[in-house]
């Protein structure tokens, strides 16, 4: 099956194999790098970490790896779709009426990145821009090789936030009263440190 064309729509999307795993940029469909058990494990975590706020408070909702967002889309062409590691959406910005059998139409409010080795800084950077630029208020660039986490912010374009492992993250905005200590979202079972040693 040819992924890339001129112009795509949400039909041409809902009309891949399940498993398919892409995004859109600049109007054509690409394919989705294969990731690891590290990334999974980090991402997992975050989730985790995330998902238990918003049970207990009901601020909105959060989405683990998978849902797509069309940041970019006109009637019946899309430009841009991406889909995040984590996302989380604000009870207020969830759209009424929602297919929630389809991608998400617009952008979440927050998108966590976790950086896979073979992923390139100009990729990268191109993704942080596109989730700002539709609205996206916060982006985390999660980097498990260092254990650092960058956070981009929408209301501040040219300042970038580096948190090492160990630090608190200042993620009031979006989560009033959450303590978020980035050591958590490097945290490995017991199995994972083991195998590391064996090396």
């Amino acid at each position: 099956m040819e992924l890339a064309r001129a112009e795509i729509t949400l039909e041409d999307l809902m009309h891949l194999p399940a498993d398919a795993r892409v995004e859109v940029v600049d109007g054509e469909i690409t394919e989705l790098k294969p990731i690891g058990i590290l990334h999974h494990l980090i991402v997992g975590n975050i989730y985790s970490l995330i998902d238990r706020y918003v049970l207990a408070n009901d601020p909105g909702a959060v989405f683990f790896h998978g849902l797509m967002y069309l940041l970019h889309h006109e009637p019946s062409l899309l430009r841009g779709a991406r889909v995040p590691d984590v996302s989380f959406i604000r009870k207020g910005n969830i759209p009424a009426g929602w297919d929630i059998t389809k991608p998400h139409p617009g952008t979440p409010d927050l998108a966590v990145e976790v950086i896979s080795p073979d992923d390139s800084a100009e990729d990268t950077a191109r993704r942080i821009r596109d989730y700002l630029k539709a609205g996206t208020e916060q982006v985390w660039v999660v980097y498990p090789e260092s254990k650092e986490v960058y956070q981009y912010r929408r209301d501040q374009p040219s300042v970038v936030t580096v948190y090492q492992t160990g630090d608190a993250m200042n993620v009031a905005e979006l989560f009033p009263d959450l303590a978020l200590n980035t050591r958590d979202f490097f945290v490995l079972p017991d199995w994972v440190e083991q195998q590391q040693a064996q090396k």
